[in-house]
């Protein structure tokens, strides 16, 4: 895929979309900060569906700083998230990329779903990705460049 404008595409990880839209969720304002700057900055904010099943797992069950949220309310906000934001649909490009991912990086169990969010990444052309989780996605710093609400310069 290409894009015909200037925009340069983002994609935000499930904890940056939490820590986003739960104004009780740790580093909320952070990351709310550096996701406004970057728009205004021209860039494009990208999800996909893994993200937004995550989003509901997460929100549906107890945090230390939010109760369940109702699976209908959260149905109501995945629905909101696919009109504000582009989604990268699976397609068979996603499981390609995916497929590579797993015969040349050393990774296995739940990993598998931080190499799907890259796949996507590399399938859609998304060279950055926001996250919290610097960690997870270290072995994947030769494809992707990994932002911080600390990166994002105000």
């Amino acid at each position: 895929m290409t894009t015909t404008d200037a925009r340069i595409r983002l994609f935000v990880d499930t904890n940056a979309l939490i820590r986003l839209h739960i104004q009780m969720a740790p580093d909320h304002i952070s990351v709310q900060t550096a996701l406004k700057a970057l728009v205004i900055r021209q860039h494009e904010l990208w999800l996909n569906r893994q993200v937004l099943h995550e989003y509901a797992n997460v929100l549906t069950r107890p945090q230390s700083y939010v109760q369940p949220i109702p699976p209908g309310d959260v149905a109501k906000q995945l629905r909101q998230f696919e009109t504000t934001y582009r989604i990268a649909d699976e397609t068979p490009a996603v499981s390609q990329e995916l497929y590579k991912l797993m015969e040349t990086v050393s990774l296995g169990g739940k990993q598998i779903h931080d190499a799907n969010i890259v796949a996507t990444m590399m399938a859609y052309q998304i060279p950055l990705l926001f996250t919290l989780n610097i960690v997870d996605f270290q072995r994947f710093n030769h494809l992707i460049r990994i932002i911080t609400p600390q990166d994002v310069k105000l």
